[in-house]
């Protein structure tokens, strides 16, 4: 299979990292292809090493962050968990950073693991134009979704972008005809975006999309604040707090008046 030439093989991306037998990425075991840049600017990111599509290093030098694939490149390692994703019903999964911040890297390398019968996911804000989206999911078998914040006002002040297109095309995804199953997804992030009426807001935006599979609430978590400290960055959120067992019970039994499938 890797001797096959086939067209777009050679064209580079910026890759953050490639994880390998991870269980949180979609079903089964997958192999989650971490994508550098992202025009997303939350306050919990974990990952602000995702930020800039350039390559980076730590102030000590240290540590790099991120390396120059192509497309086939990528491919090779990802084929080489193809009999765990076998067993297991697993696949590739592609994330962030931001994937639309590189959307035709994206889509080739979907493409081609799709004709190979790989699995493929995608995790995303959908924070990009629809002319990008939709060729990505053709090639794609389950689109996770974020939903950052509902509010305009607050998500304009807590992720740094207006959240109309990511809306938009969420409808548009949604009212989509094709094979691809959309899951949404929704940190949980205390004091900005959990009260009842953010909820609602939530539960009765989902409840117009018959298209979307389910809605999974992720609570806030503050892990990757060190790699703040390594880049030379200041975190946010230095007294939020990963939300109890309880509160999470709480905000389902809001979304879950209007939403059937809460995981």
């Amino acid at each position: 299979m890797e001797d096959l030439i086939y067209e777009n093989m050679d064209m580079p991306g910026s890759v953050l990292r490639i994880e390998k037998s991870s269980i949180f990425d979609g079903d089964g075991l997958r192999t989650v292809v971490f994508m550098k840049g992202c025009p997303l600017r939350c306050w919990w990111c974990s990952t602000p090493e995702s930020h800039h599509k350039e390559i980076q290093t730590t102030l000590d030098k240290k540590i790099t962050y991120g390396r120059i694939m192509t497309v086939e490149e990528v491919l090779v390692e990802v084929r080489k968990d193809i009999p765990f994703y076998f067993h297991s019903g697993g696949g590739m999964t592609i994330s962030g950073g931001e994937i639309l911040t590189q959307p035709e890297f994206v889509y080739h390398l979907l493409h081609r693991a799709s004709w190979e019968g790989i699995n493929t996911c995608i995790e995303t804000s959908f924070y990009g134009g629809w002319d990008k989206i939709e060729p990505i999911l053709s090639s794609t078998d389950t689109a996770f979704v974020d939903i950052k914040v509902m509010d305009p006002k607050a998500h304009k002040q807590y992720v740094g972008v207006d959240n109309e297109v990511i809306l938009s095309n969420i409808r548009r995804a949604g009212a989509r005809k094709g094979g691809t199953k959309l899951i949404i997804r929704s940190p949980l992030i205390p004091g900005v975006n959990d009260s009842e009426t953010d909820l609602k807001l939530l539960g009765g935006f989902l409840a117009k999309l018959p298209g979307v599979d389910h809605l999974q609430l992720l609570p806030y978590h503050r892990l990757g604040t060190d790699t703040y400290r390594k880049l030379g960055l200041t975190y946010q959120l230095p007294d939020a707090r990963t939300p109890s067992q309880e509160y999470m019970e709480r905000c389902a039994r809001i979304t879950g008046k209007y939403v059937k499938t809460i995981i």
